[in-house]
């Protein structure tokens, strides 16, 4: 009777997955997968730890002899690992932790909210498709989807319950709050505010409440939309280096998504929730129109529609980067979780829950390790300090990749063999301070010989003072 019980709690199911996550968190950020868009976020949080500490002035290593100071996304999550280096000394993996405890805190609100909505037995299936979703494995990374996405569902709790509990002042100060915080971390994440919609439809919720529940809302719009488009644009304008990706225009974003129409498509039924999970959406989706349950019908069309101009201004992006539908998992979890709910069997439930689990978690075990040539990478730094200091500027052959800069901790420009090997690139680098030259020759990068002075070279790359 209490394994039962135990087992029927979603609690323990949050804090067992979320130790199952904690293998391998210490790990840099050197999976296959992302390992890129990682270090982008903590080369930034390093930067506010050892050049400048102000929230307001992100930088990056690879902008040259730049500050390296651009616009990007509110550096909330890069903050939030910048103090914890502060009190504990830096560690890669901190964004790790931080984002697997947003993450998992998200989750438990997200049960909460689902419970408050619906019933209890739809919001356990549906927590446990969103755990198993994609966001296993993001939950861990060094990224903002899965953290912003966790500060907004916390946040549309409490707006929830501010309607549904007509008014108490704390529920919406807490929506304003968590709300901002969520969009400001990761702008796509907005689009889940458009739920709020539904209650100015609904007849128990009155003029005065809607009224204030929109002045409230721009607490939310508000700071996001100065940081977004006046302060992401004077960054870029002031300090000469554009970095973070805008969105496409809206005709060549949908003519992107139609030319990669299988690609698109493969993003939700294979990577948000595998097939099991996407299976029990559509039997979900389909119950839902015969019994004609109006409010998750118009939770997932509202979602869709707040979340087809995200994709749209992904344009490429979104078939071809997997964490972009990471948003709309919450939506496609409740739609699975409705849909476990209604099978006409204990048993079926359990078989179909664990099938996702297995299809899901195997799908993303590689995410769990780092491969040993990658791991090759973590001794840049130390033969670079043997020639150098972190300040000299430097040139490594990893195309648009950050990592290797990352790893190297210094600064300067990453490039590809073609630019490395044209006539005037590296004396008009020179001329900007460039100083020694780094050419990988197995992972990141492929192996040329480039007109410097080679001063150590080893199987994984070789290192050449700029004369």
């Amino acid at each position: 009777m209490m394994l039962e019980k135990t087992l029927k709690d979603i609690r323990y199911w949050l804090v067992i997955f979320a130790l199952v996550r904690l293998i391998g968190i210490t790990n840099p950020p050197l999976e296959i997968a992302h390992n890129w868009r990682q270090t982008t976020v903590t080369m930034v949080a390093r930067n506010f730890l050892e050049t400048d500490a102000n929230i307001f002035y992100p930088r990056i290593d690879i902008a040259g002899e730049k500050s390296g100071i651009t616009g990007m996304e509110f550096p909330l999550l890069n903050y939030t690992i910048f103090i914890a280096a502060k009190l504990f000394g830096y560690q890669h993996w901190y964004g790790r932790l931080i984002n697997l405890l947003f993450s998992t805190i998200g989750l438990w609100y997200f049960f909460k909210l689902v419970k408050r909505v619906f019933t209890k037995e739809v919001a356990f299936y549906a927590t446990l498709v969103l755990l198993f979703s994609v966001w296993f494995a993001f939950s861990r990374k060094i990224m903002p989807s899965t953290f912003s996405m966790s500060l907004m569902i916390i946040g549309v709790y409490h707006g929830v319950r501010w309607f549904l509990d007509q008014g108490n002042w704390k529920r919406l100060a807490w929506c304003a709050l968590f709300c901002m915080l969520g969009v400001l971390a990761k702008l796509p994440s907005a689009f889940l505010y458009a739920i709020f919609l539904l209650f100015y439809f609904q007849k128990q919720t009155t003029v005065k409440q809607q009224i204030i529940f929109a002045s409230a809302s721009l607490v939310v719009i508000i700071p996001s939309a100065w940081w977004y488009f006046y302060w992401v644009p004077y960054l870029v304008e002031t300090y000469g280096f554009w970095h973070f990706f805008m969105g496409k225009p809206l005709l060549m974003g949908v003519q992107e998504l139609i030319d990669f129409l299988p690609e698109t498509l493969f993003r939700f039924y294979e990577t948000a929730l595998q097939y099991i999970g996407f299976a029990m959406l559509l039997f979900g989706l389909i119950k839902a129109f015969q019994t004609k349950q109006r409010i998750i019908l118009w939770v997932s069309v509202l979602g869709l529609l707040a979340f087809l101009p995200i994709m749209v201004k992904a344009g490429y992006n979104f078939p071809h980067h997997s964490y972009y539908v990471v948003p709309l998992v919450p939506i496609m979890a409740l739609l699975a979780g409705f849909g476990i709910s209604l099978l006409p069997k204990k048993s079926w439930k359990v078989i179909v829950v664990v099938g996702i689990a297995l299809e899901c978690i195997f799908a993303q075990k590689n995410d769990f390790h780092i491969k040993e040539n990658y791991a090759t990478i973590l001794q840049l730094e130390n033969h670079m300090d043997v020639f150098s200091d972190n300040t000299d500027l430097i040139c490594i052959n990893s195309g648009q990749n950050p990592t290797p800069m990352y790893f190297a901790h210094r600064k300067g420009w990453v490039t590809t063999n073609e630019e490395l090997l044209q006539a005037n690139y590296i004396a008009e680098k020179k001329m900007l301070g460039l100083k020694y030259i780094v050419v990988l020759k197995q992972v990141f990068g492929e192996e040329i010989n480039v007109p410097a002075r080679l001063i150590f070279n080893n199987e994984h790359y070789k290192i050449y003072r700029v004369n």
